[in-house]
């Protein structure tokens, strides 16, 4: 006997009384006259305040275009071309769907989205349906319910049971709504299907057979990172995602397609059976392995970095963020330094305590001239502990200090010569790109995908001068050298009358161009370039650096620039403070060398003393983007060992020498800071650039006819985090083959 059969059986033999509850009517409302004044003279209920879904906003750039539609009775103005499902959003409601993904084109495949619309003979899907005045919406109604049921007992009829072993569970979209809309029971009895999983590379993990081909996937991979890898195969229940040969996926943004994947086919390889996501605490923070600045939630468990998620930022990343900046966390848990330690007569290292080192330290200080002091900050350095060592060095009496990846000769005293000017969103009102010795999409992958983005959306015409690169958009390779720019500021080239034709010009000069010596030659070039384009207006200002390191912006916003070019060479006390790719070849051999940092990377080799510090996930620390945004990281997991912060080393090691710094505490140094550069307290803010380029005494060197070369040569291992992360190594060894 089935339980509907128990259930019935049951009522039937209860006693009725105990089934009938007696209503007791207001007399004088049994009439109808009195019921009908009743009705009339109750004013109706004013419609409840609706807050748009997700922070929805409408912009209406010509208020004639702005429309009337009816959302369950609630009336809305929307602009003209919205989707129906977009009017709901802006109402408050919210559609459930799979498919459609407000960044990507629509598909209109799932039929998840399904609402009633008045006069339609049948559910209309929201997100293809454009709104149309007058419209009344239903989407709460008996036949809207039943339509989402009956399509999400479809999706689930060769969904498997995967639940307790998916890694998605608890953040997967498919469980929500089926609890959510779905129906209690199933009618489907027949075997379910199953799909072979697709080798994706060592980021991307595929359980294919949970698969609802919504295609999210697909689109992103061509629209978004720009490559032909995934499609979809075969027709009706052969039809599957895949590539469409055997072969790896092997764009920079590949990892995004984890977060947008409504199930659980997408997956992170290296974090699968990992952990759940209501075990880990999420703390927001900031990527610091190239100069976007992307906003990202590291999410943790215990002392360990478990995983790390975009946030989303609409003016710098959206909610993208490359695979340098998800993958290489677990670089932070690999070749750390854990204690102080000094370098034997033997040439090894031993463990020594804070205060012996500093100690040592202090005193290979005093046996040195001030002029023979020099202190390189690294590309991960925060721009506290950048002041704390250039007010060090400034008080032993010495003014070489400088961060690596800006050069020895480079000019700091406008900040239009070194920030993206027009910023990262603003690269969106450009018409045509000029970019010169820089490759985006290595550089800074962020930034190449708004390249593209604009270029799919305006056909706006990209002219690239450097050696021969894939920016995976269509651009016109205008010379690998100078002598290109010579031609374009000429006029002789035919790329510079689309420059002078263009409404927003927009130039992109690479930061690796700061370590060349031509580089003022090739700056004034650029500059003459951006007069005859009218690059530089009051309402756009289109000559922008594309910056490489995180670090780049504060340092020269706070002034670390050296007093001499071979500062290097005649130097005797040398202070790394996460330096590892500055060049040590022409450093005397009695040079005392102190390497403060996480890592155990390249600077530890010459090393006298190594002092451990804590990386960027365990420490506050405010950081400067290309594009100037000042925005900070906070710590997300305690320090290894018996590392310090940047900051803290310098002012002990401060009081140690008998120069002590007068600072204590975080805020101490930050107001410190804003003595030499106000605008790094304003967080989250962009502080525009006043004066341009203009300014600038005119050059007279000339220019090297040596082409531009390529700054990044492994987009995967760029720093101390990347280079220690296994992840990244992987990546290394089997994509950039590709």
């Amino acid at each position: 006997m089935t339980l509907g059969q128990l259930a019935s059986r049951a009522l039937r033999t209860s006693r009725p009384s105990s089934l009938i509850r007696t209503i007791i009517s207001t007399p004088d409302l049994n009439t109808s006259s009195a019921g009908a004044a009743a009705v009339s003279d109750a004013p109706p209920p004013p419609p409840p305040d609706r807050t748009p879904v997700g922070g929805a906003r409408v912009h209406f750039t010509n208020p004639d275009d702005a429309i009337e539609v009816f959302v369950d009775g609630f009336p809305v103005k929307i602009p003209k071309g919205m989707t129906v499902l977009q009017a709901c959003e802006v109402a408050g409601v919210d559609i459930p769907r799979f498919c459609y993904h407000s960044r990507l084109s629509i598909a209109g495949n799932c039929r998840m989205c399904l609402v009633e619309v008045e006069k339609s003979p049948k559910p209309v899907a929201s997100c293809a349906m454009p709104a149309l005045p007058g419209m009344k919406i239903k989407t709460d109604t008996p036949i809207a319910k039943k339509a989402r049921e009956g399509v999400m007992e479809f999706l689930l009829m060769n969904h498997p049971l995967d639940c307790p072993i998916c890694d998605q569970g608890g953040e997967c979209d498919l469980q929500d709504q089926s609890m959510a809309f779905g129906s209690d029971r199933g009618r489907f009895t027949e075997m379910k299907r199953s799909v072979v999983d697709k080798n994706l590379g060592p980021l991307v993990k595929t359980v294919m057979t949970r698969c609802i081909q919504c295609t999210r996937c697909v689109r992103f991979a061509t629209e978004v990172a720009g490559v032909q890898d995934l499609g979809m195969l075969g027709r009706g229940s052969g039809e599957e995602i895949g590539t469409y040969v055997e072969k790896l996926m092997t764009s920079e943004l590949s990892g995004n397609v984890i977060d947008i994947c409504p199930v659980g086919a997408l997956t992170s390889k290296p974090f699968a059976f990992k952990a759940r996501n209501w075990e880990l605490k999420g703390t927001e923070s900031i990527d610091v392995t190239d100069a976007v600045g992307s906003n990202i939630r590291i999410d943790s468990r215990g002392p360990e970095v478990m995983r790390i998620v975009p946030r989303l930022n609409e003016d710098i990343n959206e909610e993208w963020i490359s695979d340098k900046t998800r993958f290489c966390y677990d670089g932070l848990k690999r070749q750390r330094l854990n204690d102080p330690m000094i370098r034997g007569a033997d040439g090894r290292f031993m463990t020594v305590s804070w205060r012996d080192a500093l100690s040592v330290v202090a005193e290979a200080f005093h046996q040195v001239k001030p002029k023979e002091i020099v202190g390189v900050a690294g590309k991960l350095s925060d721009a506290e502990s950048m002041i704390a060592l250039k007010d060090l060095l400034n008080r032993m009496g010495s003014n070489n200090v400088w961060c690596e990846g800006n050069g020895l000769n480079v000019n700091a005293d406008l900040r239009s010569g070194y920030l993206l000017n027009s910023g990262i969103s603003g690269l969106e009102n450009a018409d045509v790109f000029l970019l010169v010795g820089t490759q985006p999409r290595v550089e800074a992958a962020i930034v190449n995908a708004r390249i593209r983005k604009t270029v799919r959306a305006t056909q706006a015409k990209v002219g690239y001068v450097g050696p021969a690169a894939n920016l995976n958009y269509d651009h016109q390779h205008l010379g690998t050298g100078p002598e290109a720019l010579t031609e374009i500021a000429e006029g002789r080239h035919p790329f510079s009358s689309l420059l002078k034709n263009a409404k927003n010009p927009a130039i992109i000069v690479g930061a690796g161009i700061f370590e060349r010596k031509d580089k003022d030659a090739i700056f004034s070039v650029v500059e003459a370039i951006a007069k005859q384009g009218n690059v530089i207006r009051p309402d756009w200002n289109g000559l922008n650096i594309l910056l490489l390191n995180a670090a780049q912006a504060a340092a020269l916003d706070l002034g670390l620039v050296p007093e001499s070019d071979n500062s290097l060479e005649t130097a005797k006390f040398v202070y790394l403070m996460g330096a590892d790719d500055v060049n040590l070849e022409k450093l005397s051999s009695d040079a005392f060398v102190v390497y403060q940092g996480h890592h155990g990377d390249r600077g530890v080799y010459r090393a006298n003393v190594i002092l451990p510090a804590a990386a960027f996930s365990e420490k506050e620390g405010i950081y400067v983007n290309t594009e100037g945004c000042v925005q900070q990281t906070l710590p997300a997991v305690p320090t290894v060992g018996d590392a310090r912060e940047d900051w803290k080393i310098i002012r002990a090691l401060s009081e140690v020498a008998g120069v002590r710094l007068p600072y204590d505490s975080v805020d101490a140094v930050r107001s410190r800071m804003s003595t030499v550069a106000p605008h790094l307290l304003n967080l989250d803010e962009r502080e525009p650039t006043t004066f341009t380029a203009e300014l600038k005494p005119e050059c007279s060197e000339k220019m090297s006819k040596d082409p531009f070369a390529n700054v990044v040569d492994n987009f995967y291992m760029t720093d101390a985090i990347t280079r220690a992360s296994k992840i990244m190594a992987q990546c290394s060894a089997l994509l950039s083959k590709k």
